[in-house]
């Protein structure tokens, strides 16, 4: 009798277990329907350095949409901001880009109203040097490039092991990497990963976070969605698969918060119109 009162507990424990992991599953594993996600990667740098690993991670990118069934379209040509072309997109991939990547208003403004109409953002490691003197385009990434440390190796600190682009990896998370800094962080960002800082050479680093700083991170702004991760400096860093599993938690999570486009809502006449807050 003893014997199978335990065994009957020991089942419902592992029933327990069993839904609980499910549970998380269900939680970190964003449920996507790859073969309608469409993906336009964003090459373009503007006047000052540009980053040897572009050619690296769009060739990524190619192939998980390749292996997920997702399309990718790798496109350094601004012109392609208009609202026919954008309405084909899912989500837009900033590919470390830099400095300004538009060359008119009608084109920034293009932008703004794909992400009010519900589009979808991701953000890949230069991309906050992107439009620095742009209010809009600094509040949809979450922040504005300072400076970095010099590359070296350091701990990264997973915040929230729920998102599915943090979900597999370590707590600690030990990178080869470059320790970025931004200004100008929008407070709505949700926060995944922060740098590590006491793990970080760098005499010049902030005090303002403690012993921290934010490195991965998520919103909504303005009827979009949006993902950036800091790290992938160099191109060998996107050809490991704890790499391609973090992009790909990223872009999937974006894609599964995305709905159909609703332009009715996109309201931008200017890249100066007045911030949400």
């Amino acid at each position: 009798m003893i014997k199978n009162k335990n065994v009957k507990r020991t089942v419902a424990i592992i029933l327990s277990l069993c839904l609980v992991m499910a549970a998380f599953a269900q939680k970190t594993t964003p449920k996507v329907n790859w073969k309608k996600v469409n993906v336009l990667v964003y090459t373009k740098n503007g006047k000052g350095y540009v980053h040897k690993n572009i050619d690296t991670a769009s060739m990524v990118l190619k192939q998980l949409g390749v292996r997920h069934g997702f399309s990718v379209t790798v496109s350094d040509n601004p012109a392609d901001f208009n609202e026919s072309n954008l309405k084909r997109f899912t989500l837009v991939i900033f590919n470390n880009t830099n400095n300004n990547v538009f060359d008119t208003d009608e084109q920034k403004v293009a932008f703004m109203r794909y992400i009010q109409a519900g589009g979808g953002f991701v953000g890949l490691h230069s991309a906050t040097g992107t439009e620095r003197n742009w209010p809009w385009f600094k509040r949809l990434i979450g922040g504005t490039f300072v400076r970095h440390a010099n590359h070296q190796t350091f701990k990264e600190i997973i915040v929230d092991p729920g998102h599915p682009s943090t979900s597999f990896l370590p707590r600690i998370w030990e990178r080869s990497d470059e320790c970025y800094y931004v200004k100008e962080v929008n407070p709505d960002i949700h926060v995944l990963v922060v740098h590590d800082l006491s793990s970080v050479n760098d005499k010049d680093k902030p005090e303002f976070y403690g012993g921290s700083f934010p490195s991965v991170w998520c919103h909504k702004f303005d009827g979009g969605v949006q993902w950036y991760t800091s790290l992938g400096h160099d191109s060998v860093t996107y050809l490991t698969d704890e790499f391609q599993k973090h992009l790909l938690g990223g872009i999937g999570w974006v894609a599964s918060q995305t709905r159909a486009l609703d332009y009715s809502k996109a309201r931008a006449t200017s890249p100066d119109d007045p911030l949400p807050y």
